[in-house]
């Protein structure tokens, strides 16, 4: 068996990142850096990797575009952001709960908002996975942490 099905380079397209808060920019930064540590990225026609990947927006789809890292190029992945619209929307206002709620509420109320934060991200990590499952095979950490970049690219600036 071939487990060179990973990621090792990951960009994301300048053009596609809207304006961003700090926690924002903050929690990209940790989930590139979590996910190029450790993934399972395996497009399902490549024989075999790593993969470099770029993420971009293009008229309201995500598009992974993807190379071996010997610069053989793989097919072009695009996913519609419709379904994730309500996820990524419920997710957003959850994160502002989140942040606002850590600099005044009680431990409790915290832990009870970032439980709820979690349950949108997994659900949205299974949206994401599933979306996926005819062309690449991506494990549930690796979801978690792409789902997080798909936010980042799908949040309007303010």
């Amino acid at each position: 068996m071939n487990d060179d099905h990973y990621i090792v380079e990951l960009n994301i397209d300048e053009e596609s990142l809207p304006a961003t808060s700090p926690d924002m920019l903050h929690e990209r930064r940790v989930a590139i850096f979590d996910l190029l540590e450790e993934n399972r990225f395996h497009p399902l026609e490549s024989e075999s990797g790593p993969y470099l990947v770029k993420l971009s927006l293009q008229e309201n789809k995500l598009m992974f575009d993807i190379q071996r890292s010997n610069g053989a190029p793989r097919p072009s992945v695009s996913l519609s952001m419709k379904p994730f619209r309500r996820v990524v929307k419920d997710y957003f206002m959850i994160c502002e709960s989140y942040h606002n709620a850590i600099r005044t509420a009680m431990p409790a109320q915290i832990e009870a908002i970032d439980m709820g934060r979690r349950g949108l991200h997994n659900e949205g990590s299974r949206m994401l996975t599933d979306a996926l499952r005819n062309s690449v095979e991506i494990d549930f950490q690796t979801s978690r942490r792409l789902f997080t970049l798909l936010c980042a690219l799908h949040r309007r600036p303010a």
